[in-house]
């Protein structure tokens, strides 16, 4: 039997062009709003760290407003089609680096800005990770999260995570933003402020991009057509399977009780 690790590597390791080449990835007003708030709230100098980089569009995004980001991300193929988009791009000061999020390698105090898009849901120990982020930053850093939001509705919320882990066998969970500020503010952060948007996802390409099988697509879409009203509204579900989650950034402060 496989460990969850060696799932994701396995999954992740031939699909690095197809995230890169992703419009749901590669655009998105939270990438444009992550852009703004990192533009007022940290100083050019700094360096960030970019935890689960996957394909690179966050630290893409936010490298001109920084002098040096670190794109962290235990596949090895997600950091090398990164590297050499980031060449691509001008984009020098950003770095690619192995690593997890549960155990960043890194001393205390490190880092300005420490972030991560779309890849929190993968994480199996996810309390241990937000502390690990808390360690890295210094006492007058941000933490910018962007992850697909759980519903807070329990109904809505277990259609969601079925047919997410039917779609992709790497899936963890997809938390509230309830979870989210109760996780953040456990783990020392303060000054936690959210935002969120609708993101309409393409059946089509959603089950392609992962390579779903035939057999796991027909049973995300039986979910789908026999899910009761509340859902079908609440996801937007259409006659395709196509459908609508939320995403949702947390920015907070590492707080004054963190030592440097």
């Amino acid at each position: 039997m496989r460990t969850h690790l060696q799932t994701n590597l396995d999954q992740y390791s031939s699909l690095a062009q197809a995230y890169l080449d992703s419009p749901v990835h590669s655009a998105g007003p939270d990438l444009v709003r992550a852009q703004e708030l990192v533009a007022e709230s940290i100083p050019r100098h700094e360096t960030a760290l970019d935890v689960g980089c996957g394909a690179g569009h966050l630290s893409f995004a936010l490298a001109p407003h920084l002098a040096r980001v670190i794109a962290l991300d235990p596949v090895s193929e997600m950091l090398a089609t990164m590297a050499k988009a980031a060449a691509s791009r001008g984009l020098l000061q950003i770095e690619t680096m192995p690593g997890n999020a549960e155990e960043l390698r890194f001393p205390d105090s490190s880092f300005g800005l420490v972030c991560s898009r779309y890849s929190a849901h993968h994480w199996t120990r996810l309390e241990v990770a937000i502390k690990e982020m808390r360690r890295v930053l210094k006492s007058s850093g941000r933490l910018l999260l962007i992850d697909v939001q759980g519903d807070e509705d329990t109904l809505v919320d277990s259609h969601l995570q079925t047919i997410e882990l039917l779609r992709d066998r790497s899936h963890v969970r997809n938390r509230s933003v309830s979870q989210w500020k109760s996780l953040l503010s456990e783990a020392g952060f303060v000054d936690i402020a959210h935002e969120s948007w609708p993101t309409r996802i393409n059946f089509t390409s959603w089950v392609a991009r992962m390579r779903t099988p035939a057999s796991k697509v027909a049973v995300i879409r039986t979910i789908q057509e026999e899910a009761p009203k509340e859902v079908q509204e609440a996801l937007a579900i259409e006659a395709d399977g196509s459908f609508t989650f939320y995403t949702g950034l947390f920015l907070a402060s590492a707080g004054s009780s963190h030592l440097e």
